[in-house]
């Protein structure tokens, strides 16, 4: 088969990520199919080195532009491909020369960004949306949760979507931070006391704006307990210069001499904040997937999260879950998990074998059976549950 990878949104957060981790995955699996990778050369360079069954096809232009649409369809024309994987849901991947394929990340566009826009373009980008889909040979949800999302909002069957999960990048698979690398965070960053960590945007969906509610009222719980009088909470992620309202919190909530900003930082370097936190709190009001939880827990770093959307799905029986719009809920979790050692130790192990349930391996083979059932003409849906599904019993914030 000869197979177009669309990599044009590779240095996008998120989705980046993905292609980076599926291509470099079929590097390693797959010697036997062509792959056409279709974008600006210079983001193939962040892949890495890649066998001789990989080339690349220049295509610069932006991606929305008519221009673009137009230049990929005669690409992908040319090299007489016999697949495009779009991984990204975009709007108009039309008239191609040969099936596509899509990856669904989430249906945020279509659920909280859709108020932002008039009643006009929303319903235009429903369509849309609604079109790309119903086209698709096959759709790659990357959770049950976004696959009922598809199905719930957009009517499509349910054989035509495969659950694909995401899994983690294998630079947070290198082991437990070692002393230099604690120094290295003490010297650069002055990170020398225990702390709780959130990394990821500061979208509104993120919720940061409770975490630091639940922190400011937690500080208040743990000097009533004499206990970690020096707790800090490290936000890792976006640029804050546009988002007053999470310094405006701080102030509100007392906590500007607790609570840090860091901003972006390497993926080298964030490995470290999560195997040094005392506890990931992540409790977003919505996730397609959710790989931050996954990511801490690979550390044996306890994680406290939603009990919504796919976060229940991905984080098993491994974390403590709550109700993300209840700060007090979210405090007292925190509380618990901080003092409970025996409650941290249980969380240890579970998050290690969880997070061992999701791979690029397992995602990508079964990638790689999608794309042969559709270029073979096979509507059939992949035989099987996709891997990791198992559904075990959750520890909750009310579970000893």
């Amino acid at each position: 088969m000869k197979i177009a990878i669309d990599i044009r949104r590779m240095t996008e957060f998120g989705v980046g990520t993905y292609i980076r981790n599926v291509v470099r995955t079929l590097g390693r699996l797959d010697g036997d199919n062509q792959y056409l990778l279709v974008g600006p050369p210079d983001k193939v360079k962040e892949i890495g080195p890649l066998p001789p069954n990989f080339r690349t096809a220049p295509l610069p232009s932006p991606e929305r532009s008519v221009k673009s649409y137009r230049e990929f369809r005669a690409v992908v024309k040319r090299f007489e491909c016999d697949l495009v994987h779009v991984p990204n849901l975009f709007s108009i991947p039309r008239a191609l020369s040969c099936p596509y394929v899509m990856t669904v990340h989430d249906m945020l566009e279509h659920m909280s960004r859709a108020r932002e826009q008039s009643g006009f373009w929303r319903s235009l980008h429903f369509q849309l949306t609604r079109r790309v889909l119903s086209q698709a040979a096959r759709i790659f949800a990357v959770s049950n949760f976004t696959k009922t999302e598809i199905e719930k909002l957009f009517g499509i069957p349910s054989e035509r979507i495969d659950v694909v999960y995401n899994a983690i990048d294998e630079r947070f698979l290198h082991g437990h931070a070692s002393p230099a690398d604690r120094e290295l965070i003490a010297k650069r960053y002055q990170v020398t006391y225990p702390f709780l960590l959130y990394a990821g945007s500061v979208s509104p969906h993120k919720n940061v704006v409770r975490i630091i509610e639940a922190f400011s009222a937690l500080k208040a719980e743990l000097e009533k307990d004499q206990a970690f009088p020096d707790l800090k909470l490290i936000i890792i992620g976006d640029d804050l210069s546009g988002n007053l309202d999470l310094r405006r919190t701080v102030i509100r909530s007392g906590v500007q001499n607790d609570v840090r900003f860091l901003g972006f930082v390497p993926i080298e370097v964030l490995r470290i904040f999560y195997d040094a936190a005392k506890i990931f709190v992540f409790p977003s009001l919505y996730e397609g997937f959710g790989l931050p939880p996954l990511e801490a827990m690979a550390h044996g770093t306890p994680v406290v999260t939603s009990n919504v959307s796919s976060l229940p799905e991905v984080v098993g029986n491994a974390a403590v879950l709550v109700n993300p719009e209840n700060v007090f809920e979210i405090m007292r979790a925190l509380h618990r998990v901080l003092l409970d050692q025996v409650l941290r130790e249980k969380m240890k192990e579970r998050s290690y074998r969880q997070a061992t349930k999701f791979s690029w391996e397992k995602s990508v083979r079964r990638m790689v059976g999608a794309y042969r059932q559709v270029a073979d003409g096979n509507s059939d849906p992949l035989s099987g549950p996709p891997p990791s599904t198992e559904q075990e019993t959750k520890v909750s914030s009310g579970v000893a």
